[in-house]
C-alpha cells in the first residue's frame, strides 16, 4: 500500500474513532448540582395537551409526569457547555414546550401541560 494511501486510512480512522468518542463522551462529562424536570398539579386552565407526545422525544417530562415525586432522573451540565451541544436536557425540553404551549400556558420559568386528563406545571429545578 502507497504512503499516501495508508496514510488517508489512518486520518479516516481517526476521525471516525474521535467522533464516536464524542457522541459516548457526554454522558460522562457533569458539573455542578443536579437539575431535574419537576411536573407538579396545577389549577385549571390553557395548556398543551402532551398526550400524543413522543416519549423518546421528551424522556425527562415523562419520567417526572410518572415518578412519584413528580421529579426526573437528574441531568448536571457540562463543563465549559461542551455536554449541551450533545445532549436531550430538561432545559431543551421546557423551551420546545414553551414554544408549542398555546397562549397563556406559559409563564417566565414554567409551562403547563396535560396529560390524562390532568393539568400540570413543568419547570426545570435544581437541588
Amino acid at each position: 500500500m502507497r504512503p499516501i494511501a495508508r496514510n488517508g486510512l489512518l486520518l479516516l480512522v481517526g476521525v471516525v474513532v474521535a467522533l464516536l468518542a464524542l457522541g459516548a463522551l457526554p454522558q460522562f462529562l457533569a458539573a455542578g448540582d443536579p437539575y431535574y424536570l419537576a411536573a407538579n398539579e396545577a389549577d385549571d386552565g390553557p395548556a398543551l395537551d402532551v398526550g400524543n407526545f413522543s416519549q423518546q422525544q421528551y424522556p425527562y417530562l415523562f419520567e417526572a409526569l410518572a415518578s412519584d415525586d413528580g421529579r426526573s432522573s437528574a441531568y448536571r451540565r457540562g463543563p465549559w457547555g461542551l455536554k449541551e451541544a450533545f445532549t436531550n436536557s430538561p432545559f431543551d425540553e421546557l423551551q420546545s414546550l414553551r414554544e408549542f404551549a398555546p397562549a397563556g400556558a406559559t409563564t417566565e420559568d414554567a409551562a403547563f401541560v396535560t396529560y390524562e386528563g390532568t393539568r400540570y406545571r413543568i419547570e426545570v429545578i435544581q437541588e
